[in-house]
């Protein structure tokens, strides 16, 4: 697999990365079990920051389409495939168009609902 990164676009270079990674093992150029290289090992081939590679290696793993086995390196998820096709960004986006359409029919304003959202994350960073 060739992973290509246009450090001038408008994508983000983790969700480049990321968005590579997942068309590779849709169209079946990745195959459960095949090994990635190190986080190291990919930053250096790709001339990007090794925190980038881990941080889209990081939401690959929270997705599933990888897995990290300690030292033994990072594979493709058993169920890589299929969890391609859910996309946790879109979703939660959706959930959030919900709500904000709910709380609008009910008159709170946009100020209003970002200064709530905004305190609903604080307060579960402080609850943590």
């Amino acid at each position: 697999m060739e992973v290509t990164i246009d450090i001038d676009g408008p994508v983000p270079q983790f969700e480049q990365l990321i968005e590579q990674i997942k068309a590779a093992v849709t169209a079946g150029v990745l195959k459960p079990g095949d090994a990635l290289p190190s986080i190291r090992q990919l930053a250096n081939d790709l001339d990007l920051n090794s925190k980038t590679v881990a941080k889209a290696y990081q939401l690959l793993a929270r997705d599933s389409i990888i897995e990290t086995k300690g030292y033994r390196g990072t594979y493709i998820h058993p169920k890589a495939k299929a969890n391609c096709k859910f996309n946790l960004q879109e979703w939660t986006l959706r959930k959030l168009s919900e709500l904000i359409d709910e709380l609008r029919e009910a008159g709170v304003t946009d100020s209003e609902i970002r200064n709530a959202f905004a305190d609903a994350i604080n307060r579960q960073r402080s609850a943590k």
